[in-house]
């Protein structure tokens, strides 16, 4: 994703005024910035189902590029590693409407 005013106000659309945008250093430092909170990662290569998840306020949910998913140190460093259940032959799903789908279901689960 290029890092940049212009490609972050074009995938946001009307809401980019809404985010805070934050750049870590490295894989490290994000997880040292982030010690308190809980990362999911959202993989075809996940350990559970999303549906069968409980979501917690402050859960941060991590996605990796659509053609290579996220390094394998990054994914091994995960405990909690979703999947969206897919009818073969289909493998996966684009990261935005995985992104839509799993944050639904965190709202949803959080609303409750």
């Amino acid at each position: 994703f290029p890092w940049n005013d212009s490609s972050f106000r074009r995938a946001g659309l009307d809401y980019a005024d809404l985010v805070t945008v934050r750049r870590a250093a490295s894989w490290s430092a994000f997880q040292m910035e982030n010690s308190h909170r809980r990362i999911i990662l959202l993989s075809t290569k996940g350990a559970s189902n999303y549906l069968d998840f409980s979501f917690q306020s402050g859960d941060i949910l991590l996605l990796g590029r659509e053609s290579s998913g996220v390094p394998e140190d990054v994914h091994n460093s995960i405990p909690h590693r979703l999947f969206i259940a897919m009818k073969p032959p289909a493998r996966s799903l684009n990261v935005g409407v995985t992104t839509g789908i799993v944050a639904a279901e965190a709202i949803r689960q959080l609303r409750q």
